[in-house]
């Protein structure tokens, strides 16, 4: 088809929309030509009046077509030079350009520079999904609007009721069928980026969301606002001193906190309150939104069972003073291995519980989760085992992985449930002041189900809340270590949560009974294991 047949088809579409627009949901028409001349776009005037779905596959519905229409049409349109048509106005007075980035001037080809035309602005955001390196299947899409969008569109139709409320035409019912902006620039983007990236649209982990901000007509609103002064930060905190940030960083913040302002007072302000502080119509509008886009996929897990081999390795990065204290950390062996398959942000570490640096983790493992934040990639089967081939055949041995598989979301409330529930056995060397007869050992082997009462350590008392804990010592065996006098090797199975160090050796009668007390003697631990974490969990 060639060009000229091209753009007669474009504009016979563009009649037939206008013609049943006009005959199905427009007022009057010299009413549609008042709100073209107060610079309402075109898909806004659509959006208005219900008539904005029809509208959607019709690119060539621009301010000159729609004028045209009116000029063969309605007689007010026919008398010399019009303002709807006017060169110096880029951008919708409502939507600021959002919902008609394909603009033209004039003679109707040159297109302006400070617009993108819809599929430009699909394009912009399949190349960043791409340029992120983001594998998707599926997305969703996420709109951020300035709050002055939506009041603006108040204020427009609170113009047309002012202006043509007496009319006989004029009824409430009348807009009863308007779509929001957001709504309507979602219509016309998922097609196109539905087509672009070769994806279905549905509510999905992978989200892609569009931040549109203005800033000067958000704070030109603002100004007019009740109350603006006592939302503004105080420039002195309660100490008297300054609480003002000369960051760039807090202007977004401040941003989003007008929106909030502005949507939440308006929404407490009845119509005639509204019409004394705002222009109506809203005035027109040269420049456009800024556009930012960011892509962000939900959380995933990978969750197993670990063992700490080591007693020079602590479960999370340890640093004090700028000094690392021991060689590595569990969380980061296995996290960084983890963040590097799935190509994520970063990534937060998560376990059922914790042992001291120089305590091992041994047995079934302990259970933990990595939360990897906006993955690039899903792992599949194959690189989960990748990973834990890799963590488990290291040169240094601290870290093995047992059952690493990629877990829904609600193993992370299992997890925090159980934690709470789940016993642990351990295995401590300890040393006694004196050596322990038979019948300290076939005592020892009675104990079932015993509480003891404790508080918080004193090694843990600058970070944790002095507080008094009942716990249970389920079951306690000992045996002798061979050819060592006063060394003795203690199985034990308590309830999560208990102080192994501190109930051996008492913590200077901060945990009563001791098994120093229990047996009249002092009490030391030299090696601690916890050799099972009893949960059902990723067994």
């Amino acid at each position: 088809m060639t060009a000229t047949g091209a753009a007669a088809e474009a504009d016979a579409e563009a009649r037939s929309i206008l013609e049943s627009a006009a005959a199905a949901s427009f007022p009057p028409l010299h009413a549609v030509h008042h709100l073209l001349s107060v610079g309402v776009c075109v898909r806004c005037i659509f959006r208005l009046f219900g008539a904005f779905s029809s509208a959607i596959p019709c690119l060539s519905l621009t301010a000159s077509v729609l004028h045209s229409f009116l000029e063969e049409h309605e007689d007010s349109t026919k008398n010399g030079s019009c303002s709807c048509l006017s060169t110096d106005v880029a951008c919708c007075s409502i939507c600021f350009g959002v919902l008609l980035p394909t603009c033209y001037q004039d003679d109707g080809t040159e297109p302006l520079h400070s617009v993108t035309p819809i599929d430009n602005v699909t394009s912009m955001i399949s190349q960043t999904v791409l340029k992120e390196g983001h594998q998707i299947d599926e997305f969703s899409l996420e709109i951020s609007l300035p709050a002055v969008i939506a009041a603006n569109d108040r204020a427009t139709r609170l113009y047309i009721k002012e202006k043509y409320g007496n009319a006989d035409w004029f009824n409430e019912k009348i807009f009863s069928q308007t779509m929001s902006v957001k709504e309507a620039l979602r219509m016309l983007l998922v097609p196109s980026l539905e087509k672009q990236m070769n994806v279905k649209h549905v509510s999905n982990s992978f989200r892609i969301r569009l931040t549109y901000t203005h800033e000067e007509a958000s704070q030109k609103l603002l100004k007019l606002l009740p109350n603006d002064r006592g939302r503004k930060r105080k420039a002195e905190s309660r100490d008297g001193k300054s609480t003002k940030r000369d960051s760039t960083d807090d202007d977004k913040h401040i941003l989003s906190e007008s929106d909030s302002f502005i949507n939440k007072t308006l929404e407490g302000i009845e119509d005639q309150e509204f019409c004394s502080l705002l222009q109506l119509p809203p005035e027109k509008v040269l420049k456009p939104c800024h556009l930012v886009i960011s892509c962000q996929r939900s959380p995933i897990y990978i969750g197993g069972r670990y063992l700490k081999l080591s007693r020079n390795v602590s479960q999370s990065c340890w640093i004090i003073d700028d000094e690392r204290m021991g060689e590595a950390s569990v969380e980061e062996i296995i996290g960084e291995n983890v963040c590097a398959i799935c190509k994520g942000d970063g990534y937060k570490f998560h376990a059922a519980g914790r042992e001291d640096i120089d305590v091992r983790m041994l047995g079934s493992g302990r259970p933990f989760l990595v939360e990897v934040l906006n993955v690039r990639s899903i792992p599949s089967a194959t690189e989960v085992q990748q990973i834990a081939d890799k963590i488990n055949n290291s040169e240094k041995k601290h870290v093995r992985v047992i059952n690493l598989k990629l877990v829904g979301s609600e193993i992370w409330t299992m997890m925090r449930e159980g934690e709470a529930e789940k016993q642990k056995q351990y295995a401590a060397l300890i040393w006694t002041s004196r050596p322990l007869t038979d019948d300290d050992l076939h005592n020892i082997s009675l104990v079932k189900d015993m509480e003891i009462v404790q508080k918080t350590p004193i090694r843990v008392l600058h970070r944790r809340s002095p507080l008094e804990r009942k716990r249970i010592i389920h079951w306690m065996e000992i045996e002798k270590i061979a050819g060592r006098s006063n060394y003795y090797l203690l199985h034990l199975c308590t309830q999560a949560g208990t102080y192994i160090k501190e109930f051996v050796h008492g913590d200077l009668g901060r945990t009563h009974p001791s098994f120093g007390v229990m047996l009249s003697c002092r009490a030391e631990i030299l090696q601690l294991d916890v050799t099972d974490v009893k949960m059902d969990f990723l067994q």
